[in-house]
């Protein structure tokens, strides 16, 4: 892999763009607080200490006080409160490591099962190619929220189903990207080089072929983590995948619209919330892509 086509120098120009740069920062903080308090939520569970899981936020993001509900934006509730005197702010907190636990996973294994049908399609060809993207068509030619919700609610709509779900329908783009690569490269003398020194067909597919075409889709998963978590917490806003009491971002926003406009706050600093989140990740993958392209150099 050539230096300009590296994740150092991506990472060194994704800095140098002043746009770039906002959105990295933005990502990174949702991801390492996601981290620290997705390990503490878990410890609270496994050590049954409830007490860990909000141990770093402002208030315990489940304390019910009526005498405290719908307490507006102040110094000791930074973003209000809810109809059940609920902080806002911890409860905001408190639901980001799910979100990010739901896009890690879709994703990931979204470039997985992708990359594995979008090889075999492209190198193999023939029927296995016409068979793998007429399934893959299928799957494109329906909304994918759609999809989702048909294949979660036989399952009751649990937060794993939710998972499972969008694991589904999440491939088809990623196997178009890796058939695309695949039919691009495949050819070229390093391939040709891999197969007369009689590497496996594994070790062929993976480290020259799957490698090779990391780059692009990297960028491109970047601005999908975006569009990952706004159709979770679109899916959480109709109440598939909520695991009450823990608190949704999409829950949240839905629950708040009944308090609009005096109660503002409840629905308003939750979907802010989402909104922030995925512009971060459109401008990291914005740029991104922009780098690979060319069209940003440093």
């Amino acid at each position: 892999m050539s230096e300009t086509s590296g994740l150092r120098f991506m990472l060194k120009a994704l800095i140098r763009d002043k746009a770039g740069l906002f959105g990295l920062i933005i990502v990174l903080a949702f991801l390492i607080w996601s981290l620290i308090q997705g390990i503490l939520e878990i410890l609270s569970v496994n050590l049954r200490k409830p007490y860990l899981g909000y141990l770093l936020l402002p208030h315990n993001p489940f304390k019910y006080d009526l005498s405290l509900a719908f307490h507006p934006p102040s110094q000791q509730f930074l973003l209000g409160t809810n109809a059940e005197g609920e902080d806002i702010l911890s409860r905001i907190l408190y639901a980001l490591p799910r979100d990010a636990f739901v896009a890690l996973i879709v994703v990931f294994s979204a470039i997985i099962i992708g990359g594995i049908l979008g090889i075999l399609s492209g190198y193999l060809g023939g029927i296995v190619d016409e068979v793998i993207m007429r399934i893959t068509d299928a799957f494109l030619s329906l909304p994918a929220l759609i999809l989702v919700i048909a294949i979660t609610v036989p399952l009751k709509a649990t937060f794993f189903a939710t998972i499972l779900g969008l694991a589904v329908v999440w491939w088809p783009t990623y196997a178009r990207f890796y058939r695309a690569q695949t039919l691009r490269i495949k050819n070229m003398d390093y391939i040709s080089a891999a197969k007369l020194s009689e590497v496996s067909k594994l070790q062929l597919f993976y480290r020259y072929i799957f490698l090779n075409s990391i780059d692009p889709i990297l960028a491109y998963a970047a601005l999908d983590f975006g569009n990952v978590i706004l159709t979770y917490s679109t899916l959480a806003f109709l109440g598939i995948g909520i695991t009450p009491p823990i608190p949704e971002l999409g829950e949240m926003a839905a629950n708040g619209l009944s308090g609009l406009p005096q109660y503002w706050w409840w629905a308003v600093f939750p979907g802010l919330t989402i909104l922030i989140i995925v512009i971060g990740f459109v401008l990291v993958g914005d740029r991104l892509q922009d780098i690979i392209a060319g069209r940003i150099t440093y």
